[in-house]
């Protein structure tokens, strides 16, 4: 039985939350392995919507163990204030459905403030960030002062951590012209949340290898999408941790050999939040129209989303870079009723056309789309759950994206509704 891992094939909101709730309910472990609470995954079971930013998506699922790894980045407070709110909706989060790893790094309030006042500054500062403290927060861990899990529960030993942390964030503070941080206050912070975090406290890599070896099925689920890898994503405009599928294994402490499948989520169309290249990006009525069909408006921020067509060329690429077996496409529906469907099979750069994305800022936003043209189609395939109930232009388009991509389909969605998915190969049975 494989390992499977989900990974986001654009910018992030490929609908990943629907499809790891579709899978989850065939394994027994999910795990988070990057990112933080800037991640937005939207759930509808049984006609109750669960919004998700930083629990993985099996919390919702009773019988399944949810796990945060090593490779994310952890808000405290963020946290117990998600826990509560799924406690309200009838969902109970215990340390019998949730562990975090010992050694996640925590996001603290100075995080979010630096995180914040870059934000608004000036364009040269501006990403596009959501401004909870994730980058800021690696920062620190990469740094080799950040605050971990497992510090909370030696208090005594704390002080000496803070001081090196404050060391530097208090440097940077007054460059900024901001008051200093006293080491108490952020002592007291995290004295107040110790109790509560560290009940699901535990060694995540040796449970998993554990979990592993009893024959137990692990999925991975990744936040945003491999485009806003820090490594291979539109840089600067992409988060703060790695998001292609490799960083399953690093980010859980499972090696890579655990890794059976990997399945990569993509829209029919492309959106993009924040700053940052978007080639097929429409700025015109398609847009609006996608947009609005598609309640494109961001799970975290509330943000509109931009909107464009279809980019093959990124998705073959992410394809690659993740090494990706499979993809689910989803919001295939948002297309129903259009005369013409544009993707992009190609970019034209000063003059040449190319098959990639270039690494390079200023050439990333000098590219132009070269498009190819497809039959849409006026019946509906919103809620389709066989081939048979699609059109036969429908059916044409998702073939095509195959081809350009290099990637089968393995399943399709038309609609947020769990239910509302034509499959075509399971990942656990591949």
């Amino acid at each position: 039985m494989a390992n499977v891992v989900v990974v986001g094939s654009q910018w992030g909101d490929e609908g990943k939350g629907k499809i790891v709730d579709w899978l989850s309910e065939q394994a027994d472990i999910i795990v988070r392995f990057q990112g933080g609470h800037n991640a937005g995954h939207t759930l509808v079971i049984d006609g109750v919507t669960y919004k998700l930013s930083l629990l993985p998506s099996g919390v919702v699922r009773s019988g399944k163990l949810s796990v945060i790894g090593n490779g994310v980045v952890l808000d405290p407070r963020a946290l117990l204030e998600e826990i509560g709110r799924l406690e309200k909706q009838g969902v109970s989060v215990t340390r019998e459905n949730l562990r975090i790893a010992e050694n996640v790094a925590l996001i603290l309030p100075l995080h979010s403030e630096l995180d914040g006042i870059r934000e608004s500054g000036s364009a040269a500062t501006r990403i596009g960030t959501t401004k909870r403290g994730i980058g800021p927060a690696y920062e620190d861990k990469v740094g080799r002062r950040a605050i971990r899990l497992m510090d909370l529960a030696d208090l005594q030993n704390l002080n000496g951590k803070i001081e090196r942390l404050l060391a530097h964030h208090n440097a940077l503070r007054r460059g900024l012209g901001l008051d200093q941080i006293k080491p108490r206050d952020v002592y007291d912070q995290l004295a107040a949340v110790a109790p509560r975090v560290l009940s699901y406290m535990d060694s995540v890599w040796s449970l998993l290898d554990e979990k592993r070896r009893e024959g137990k099925r692990i999925l991975f689920e990744g936040a945003q999408g491999a485009l806003l890898d820090i490594d291979h994503g539109t840089y600067p405009y992409v988060t703060s941790s790695n998001t292609v599928a490799a960083q399953a294994a690093t980010g859980s402490g499972l090696g890579p050999s655990s890794i059976g499948y990997v399945l990569g989520i993509c829209k029919a169309y492309t959106t993009r939040v924040g700053e940052g290249p978007f080639p097929t990006e429409q700025q015109n009525e398609i847009g609006r129209l996608i947009g609005e069909r598609g309640r494109e408006f961001g799970t975290v921020t509330g943000r509109p989303r931009r909107c464009g067509w279809f980019d093959a060329v990124l998705v073959r690429q992410t394809v690659r870079t993740s090494g990706i077996n499979g993809l689910a496409l989803t919001k295939l529906d948002i297309l129903d009723g259009l005369e013409e469907i544009k993707v992009c099979v190609r970019y034209r750069l000063d003059g040449r056309e190319i098959d990639y994305l270039p690494a390079g800022e200023h050439a990333q936003s000098r590219v132009e789309p070269v498009y190819e043209s497809v039959e849409g189609w006026q019946d509906a395939t919103a809620h389709a759950r066989s081939w048979a109930e699609l059109p036969a232009p429908a059916i044409k388009y998702v073939r095509r994206i195959e081809e350009l991509v290099g990637c089968p389909v393995a399943l399709l969605s038309t609609s947020p509704e769990r239910e509302d998915t034509i499959l075509m190969q399971n990942p656990f049975e591949a």
